[in-house]
């Protein structure tokens, strides 16, 4: 038991080392985009509630008119400045238009890879130390 946890333990730290890594890779990608002038056509908000914490949770939604092609826009995080009939400025890149660089950067395949590692790690973190805790109750 004490290798299997020593190795998960190695793994653990693997995975962070990994996510550090990956982390600026991801902020140093150079993203490829062009800044368009698009119409807002629809606004939305949809409010989630989690049965058990009661917390809620609010989506923003906002269509966009763009080359006669309607588009929703990518990470929006409030309707603030967006109205029907508004011009906007948006970023169109991978045929999807973002409201700001950071919602390019965070689906970049560098991004899921980190994001991957991310949660590895934390799954990692958790099961080394359960199973530390389960090794010291048997050695107890």
């Amino acid at each position: 038991m004490k290798n299997k946890v020593t190795l998960m333990w190695i793994i653990t730290a693997i995975c962070l080392i990994l996510t550090i890594v990956f982390w600026f890779l991801m902020n140093q990608t150079e993203v490829k985009y062009e800044e368009v002038t698009a119409i807002v056509t629809n606004t939305s908000t949809k409010e989630v509630v989690n049965k058990n914490t009661k917390n809620r949770t609010t989506f923003y939604e906002v269509k966009v008119e763009y080359n006669g092609k309607e588009y929703e826009l990518q990470n929006v995080h409030g309707l603030s400045g967006y109205y029907e009939g508004k011009s906007v400025t948006a970023l169109l890149a991978n045929d999807k238009l973002y409201a700001n660089v950071e919602g390019i950067k965070s689906t970049s395949p560098v991004a899921i890879v980190y994001f991957v590692f991310l949660f590895g790690t934390f799954g990692m973190l958790m099961l080394s130390a359960t199973y530390m805790s389960k090794a010291k109750k048997q050695t107890e």
